[in-house]
């Protein structure tokens, strides 16, 4: 057993313990070395380390220790020959700043022939679960991921089965052996690999301590819960009753997408919530009632130990019309999954990029595509013609669908006054509230938010074919009015109390009981002195012209699309604002029944922090029956609280394809959403204050209604881990063209969010560091 030392110093101590990775001959001087006998250490340099080039390295006193690491605090220089020695010295030296004499610098030859090379965590830094994690990179760059950014990211849980096939195995065993050598202390280290004439050796080129947030889980107790999550995934994968598809997939993004709404690791009481008012049984019952298959007893979403995941298989049924045979919706159903399995990069685009879910104007030549995969013309026939009689109930121009969820949303602001001048108590009211809000919000809002996928395919649709060019796409997306639009005009023309009482129920993650209300803290998000930026100001109007009308009427008659040109640009652009509008509405009736949670919460002794452990259903338990309401909220908060502490220290891959991937997967580079095709170089901001946003581009784990106050500022740009091409922070981008990044995943979210400076470039779909 050692302990950790300088760089160099561990490195020199390592170097003849170590069995199942070489180091490179080292030779360590001290900076009273350099000062007083420089001559010497000039000499000693090839003689130890042969004729160059040579890597000179900080090996400082300050970093590398358990307190603190200082990563990337000091310079390294590469590639030095005989006469840049002197200079690379004096490089390091000079990054020190206040060196003392006995600060050390090491001094390595070049690797060559490196086949990959990168970082390796004994631990998930973030999750401080024994998850042995991989960065690397190909090629010969031995620095490309030394801050773990760049490059493939691979994880396999510790105490798990590695293959000796698998080309990483000799990392995790690296790992393996410096945890022995170190005691268990979390490890971090930097490796290469080289491969000359077939010879593969890997190589450590650092090795220090990981500094964890708190202290990390047991191995034996982390490994049993990804089991009992692999034994379910296991056990789910079979062929159901009820259900067509042989098997399943789970995903954060696909369909309802809780990563974007509720993160992807909601508390509690945000998932209860969640479930309550949409994904049991809200999102298939109005699903059903838009002509697709019955899953009104499929709850869409599950949660690993609280990380919620949405049934792909489930979802997919839902998308077949309910007129199609079990055999032939099966088959869907399969090859839907199958290439999403093949395509996981589309996890975010399944209603553009993989299901049939509505008829449009390019569908005849879209369903070939399932011609290869055994699909017969009469197959295609069939679903083309069930597609169509679905599509014309949506799109009617006053028998639609879309027609009839647009008057349910009118009830809702009405009941919601009447129970709030009632004399029910605030548990009755918590109740009735999230009644409401499921039957009168968010079923018209699952509803809208159907019709509007299905106008923005067939706008894409138009474009596919030529009829509306891709500027006027945009410019139509551009005419768009929204709630969010309104509100940033609104902040400036009303009076603070007038505009607060209109919008000051929303709040950042809609289902979080943390996130303080607009009205409860406006100064957290407003600057009532800021003013309203020109843009704002007035929207373009989109017209079509008498040739696009034309063309347009011609295609709706030839398909069978009961509407012409100006009605459907009418459902069109009603359905893409309803959806908006409604999803405003319901969250009235949520954040009014969260308030209530806080006040019963207060009257009990118990914090905000502590109601959000609490699940939703402990407040239904309140109402039907007569338990003890201090006792009924303390159990439900220790048990959630229990179980939040697992899910904090999990981390799964946003898709699960099988069961073996809960153990080992590779972090998957999504194929982000770019919005407009404006570019734009700006500052970054992770820290999301109305004091830091302003000409920045701002970057967002995930983002709802309740962020559109970013929008009353004027920003550079956005991006966000999560999000769909659909979501609402698209079509708020789309609306106010501000170039953003939706959906940009995991690995590349981290790698953008923590530079200084973006280079965003939409038009080319490229971001680029810049600091």
């Amino acid at each position: 057993m050692i302990e950790f030392s300088t760089k160099g110093r561990t490195l020199e101590m390592l170097r003849h313990r170590l069995t199942c990775a070489e180091i490179l001959p080292l030779f360590i001087c001290t900076v009273g070395d350099w000062s007083f006998r420089k001559s010497w250490v000039l000499q000693e340099i090839p003689g130890r380390l042969g004729a160059g080039p040579w890597i000179v390295r900080s090996s400082s006193s300050s970093e590398d220790s358990l307190d603190a690491s200082n990563a990337g605090a000091f310079v390294s220089v590469l590639n030095v020959g005989s006469g840049q020695i002197e200079g690379a010295v004096n490089k390091v030296i000079a990054s020190y700043r206040s060196a003392s004499q006995t600060e050390e610098i090491l001094i390595q030859p070049m690797l060559t022939d490196v086949e990959m090379a990168g970082v390796a965590f004994s631990h998930d830094p973030n999750t401080g679960s024994p998850d042995r994690i991989i960065n690397w990179s190909q090629g010969g760059d031995t620095q490309a991921v030394t801050g773990g950014l760049d490059g493939k990211v691979w994880q396999i849980a510790g105490g798990s089965r590695i293959s000796k096939k698998n080309r990483l195995e000799p990392v995790v065993t690296l790992l393996e052996e410096l945890l022995s050598i170190f005691s268990e202390v979390p490890i971090d280290c930097e490796f290469a690999i080289t491969n000359k004439k077939e010879i593969r050796i890997l190589w450590l080129l650092q090795a220090r301590p990981l500094i964890l947030k708190s202290s990390p889980k047991p191995v034996e107790k982390h490994l049993d819960q990804l089991n009992s999550i692999r034994h379910k995934i296991l056990s789910n994968m079979k062929q159901v009753p009820f259900l067509v598809g042989e098997r399943t997939v789970y995903g954060i993004m696909p369909d309802w997408n809780p990563a974007e709404i509720i993160g992807v690791r909601p508390r509690p009481l945000a998932m209860s919530l969640y479930r309550d008012v949409i994904t049991d049984s809200i999102w298939a019952f109005q699903r059903h009632n838009y002509g697709y298959r019955n899953l009104r007893s499929f709850p869409i979403m599950i949660d690993f130990l609280g990380l919620p995941y949405i049934d792909v298989r489930v979802s997919f049924n839902s998308f077949i019309p309910s007129d199609l045979d079990d055999n032939l919706a099966g088959r869907l159903v399969d090859y839907y999954l199958k290439k999403l399995a093949v395509l996981p990069r589309l996890h975010d685009k399944i209603e553009f990029e993989i299901v049939f879910s509505c008829y449009t104007f390019d569908l005849q030549h879209s369903l070939s595509q399932l011609e290869p995969f055994g699909f017969s013309k009469n197959d295609q026939n069939r679903l083309a013609e069930s597609l169509l009689t679905l599509t014309n109930s949506i799109l009617h121009p006053t028998e639609g669908l879309w027609r009839q969820d647009e008057k349910k949303l009118r009830n809702l602001n009405t009941r919601l006054q009447v129970l709030q001048s009632s004399s029910l108590g605030s548990i009755e009211k918590i109740y009735w509230l999230l009644e409401d809000c499921k039957r009168y919000g968010t079923l018209p809002f699952a509803g809208l938010a159907r019709a509007a996928f299905v106008a923005v395919q067939m706008l894409k649709s138009l474009v596919n074919l030529n009829v509306l060019s891709a500027a006027n796409y945009r410019d139509f997306m551009e005419s768009i009015s929204t709630v969010s639009s309104e509100m940033t005009f609104e902040q400036k023309k009303l009076t603070k109390s007038n505009f607060l009482k209109k919008y000051g129920h929303l709040r950042p993650g809609t289902y979080d009981i943390l996130s303080p209300r607009y009205d409860s803290k406006p100064e957290l998000y407003f600057d009532w002195e800021l003013p309203l930026d020109k843009k704002f100001k007035q929207k373009k109007l989109f017209f079509l012209s008498k040739s696009q009308r034309k063309m347009i009427d011609q295609l709706l008659v030839s398909n069978g699309i009961q509407t012409n040109a100006d009605n459907l640009l009418v459902f069109i652009r009603s359905a893409i604002e309803l959806r908006e509008k409604s999803k405003f509405a319901f969250t009235r009736n949520l954040s009014e029944a969260m308030s209530l949670i806080e006040s019963v919460g207060a009257r009990a002794g118990l914090t905000t922090e502590s109601l959000s452990y609490c699940d939703v259903s402990a407040f239904r338990e309140l109402y039907v029956s007569t338990v003890d309401h201090e006792e009924t909220l303390n159990h439900s908060i220790a048990k959630g609280r229990a179980r939040y502490e697992n899910t904090l220290s999990l981390s799964l891959p946003p898709l699960i394809t099988k069961p073996e991937d809960v153990l080992s997967f590779e972090w998957p580079m999504t194929d982000p959403n770019y919005i407009t095709q404006k570019k734009v170089i700006a500052p970054v901001a992770t820290h999301v204050t109305k004091d830091e946003i302003s000409h920045k581009i701002v970057c967002i784990p995930n983002a709802d209604p309740g962020f559109d106050w970013i929008f009353s500022y004027p920003i550079s740009g956005f991006i966000t881990a999560w999000g769909g091409a659909n979501s609402h922070m698209a079509i708020r981008a789309g609306e106010q063209q501000i170039p953003a990044v939706i959906g940009a995943g995991e690995v590349l979210f981290r790698h953008w969010s923590s530079s200084k400076r973006l280079m965003l470039d939409c038009a080319l779909r490229r971001v680029e560091i810049i600091q």
